[in-house]
């Protein structure tokens, strides 16, 4: 019972991993100058900030469940 969440879990969060939106991207701005946004504070919004958190939630329950099942 606990595998089979465990696996949907882990469909669930890398297809949410996937979702995010490349914020790596913001480090060609550093080198080429373009830094408005660098010291400025980007507040995610919307489905950006549901997402993040549908993923820290599922990253959660992965690290419970996977330690669930090494101890049982």
């Amino acid at each position: 019972m606990l595998e089979t969440i465990l696996l949907i879990v882990s469909i669930l969060l890398i297809a949410l991993v996937l979702l995010q939106s490349n914020k790596a991207s913001d480090a060609g701005q550093i080198i080429s100058g373009v830094n408005e946004r660098l010291f400025g504070v980007v507040k995610e919004r919307g489905l950006e900030l549901f997402v993040t958190r549908l993923t820290m939630l599922l990253g959660f329950l992965f690290i419970v469940i996977s330690l669930a099942l090494f101890l049982i």
